[in-house]
């Protein structure tokens, strides 16, 4: 995919603006013992209009059935972070990687030159063998790499102490200003992907970038100057400004993907 898309200088942007996109408008893929939710064109669900947002490809929200999950398939050229909301992911590559993906894990697969992987709800092994029924929902995220062909990698880091504090924390980040405060490293220098578990009333502002991706996870918030966002909805915020993003009375789980470069066709 990256081979149709090239660097946009963001200082020829328009007048800044946020695009709401409500979580019911999302193209879905159910399949029993998949229900995929895809923020962007994914697979056979292709909208030439809604293909990317900054640097940011794909925004899947999915929730696997127990025993099942994503055989072994191909990825390359492509940074993809997973964060996992409930349940417990199973992740396994051809790099030899091998990684349980559970809430407040931060974790990102570089998939370079070319890797393959499984992703499963597995858990029930995990535990003796017994029978479960919980689902696992996680949200997948892929952005394109500062270059091609870089080496395939792996990494993960638990942060769940650090979300404790309320206020976005650095997930997953290429950013110069990150370097020491990212839990995980992407091979993206434009880009980072911050995470926040807001109480109710929780106030956090959003970074300012050329691009912002504010995704609800989880509950609902107030965006300042456009209004309430639910669980499942995204503002595509353009020439952002630090707008404030407060938490509505169950809190909210928020990932905001902060980007200083775009993609056009």
């Amino acid at each position: 995919m990256s081979n149709y898309f090239v660097r946009m200088d963001p200082m020829a942007l328009l007048t800044p603006s946020v695009d709401v996109r409500r979580s019911g408008d999302r193209s879905a893929t159910d399949i029993g013992w998949l229900d995929s939710k895809h923020s962007f064109s994914f697979g056979h669900h292709y909208d030439a209009r809604n293909t990317h947002f900054g640097l940011l490809l794909v925004n899947n929200d999915d929730i696997v059935s127990p025993g099942s999950g994503f055989e072994t398939h191909p990825h390359r050229d492509m940074e993809i972070v997973t964060w996992v909301l409930r349940g417990q992911l199973v992740h396994q590559d051809s790099q030899g990687h091998n990684g349980l993906i559970y809430p407040g894990l931060a974790q990102r697969m570089s998939a370079g030159t070319g890797i393959l992987h499984s992703e499963k709800n597995d858990s029930w092994r995990l535990t003796g063998g017994d029978e479960h029924t919980d689902p696992v929902h996680f949200v997948q995220m892929w952005v394109l790499p500062d270059e091609n062909g870089i080496r395939p990698g792996y990494e993960q880091l638990e942060i769940a102490d650090e979300l404790l504090r309320g206020g976005l924390v650095p997930v997953a980040s290429g950013r110069p200003e990150h370097k020491d405060a990212a839990a995980i490293s992407i091979s993206q220098r434009d880009a980072a992907l911050l995470a926040a578990r807001m109480a109710p009333g929780g106030v956090v502002a959003v970074p300012d970038a050329p691009f912002v991706h504010v995704y609800v996870a989880d509950g609902s918030v107030e965006l300042e100057g456009t209004g309430p966002l639910g669980t499942g909805d995204a503002a595509r915020i353009t020439g952002g400004a630090g707008q404030l993003v407060t938490a509505g009375p169950e809190g909210a789980e928020l990932l905001v993907w902060e980007m200083h470069a775009g993609l056009a066709a």
